[in-house]
């Protein structure tokens, strides 16, 4: 027995019952999980600097979302742990700005509010996004297009468990 979010960790859609797509970590396609295309997005919030919405993430990105994956780097040089838990966070409408795109994996260190919640989580499972959360060494990204691996332990059952998360940086198309 573990706890789900220790670490880095990976959300299934099954996660949260009205979303419940029958996957799980023992039988999510693992070509979804392994070296899958992703562009990075970087942001510099601060703590406390609140909701990001689309508009911000497409003049950061500075070109199409063209890739089954998303990284999202809001806080700079900020580990996810060294602000006040989700003072920065992403709007409800990301959601479906992702769908939209046929992104099906995102890795953010930055997701929901606590204190003005959107459903955000529902509306990305709802689509099939599967999460990577409470990612590390987010900086160490150079490239606006990388390969991006999540290693889950193929646990039957399990919707939401750590992960192990590797990004090969690409030369920029």
């Amino acid at each position: 027995h573990h706890w789900g979010m220790a670490g880095t960790y990976i959300d299934f859609p099954g996660h949260i019952v009205q979303t419940d797509d029958g996957q799980t970590a023992a039988t999510y396609p693992v070509e979804q999980l392994f070296r899958v295309p992703a562009r990075v997005i970087r942001l510099s919030r601060t703590d406390g600097s609140g909701k990001i919405g689309v508009a911000e993430l497409q003049r950061a990105l500075g070109g199409p979302l063209d890739t089954p994956a998303v990284i999202i780097n809001a806080l700079g040089g900020t580990r996810f742990d060294g602000i006040k838990e989700r003072s920065v966070y992403l709007a409800r409408e990301v959601a479906d700005w992702l769908a939209a795109a046929g992104v099906h994996l995102l890795v953010s260190d930055v997701y929901e509010s606590n204190a003005d919640p959107q459903g955000l989580f529902p509306a990305l499972f709802a689509s099939g996004v599967c999460t990577v959360c409470c990612p590390v060494n987010l900086p160490a990204l150079r490239r606006s297009r990388v390969r991006v691996t999540a290693l889950p332990l193929r646990q039957t059952g399990a919707t939401q468990l750590p992960c192990r998360l590797v990004a090969e940086q690409e030369i920029d198309a």
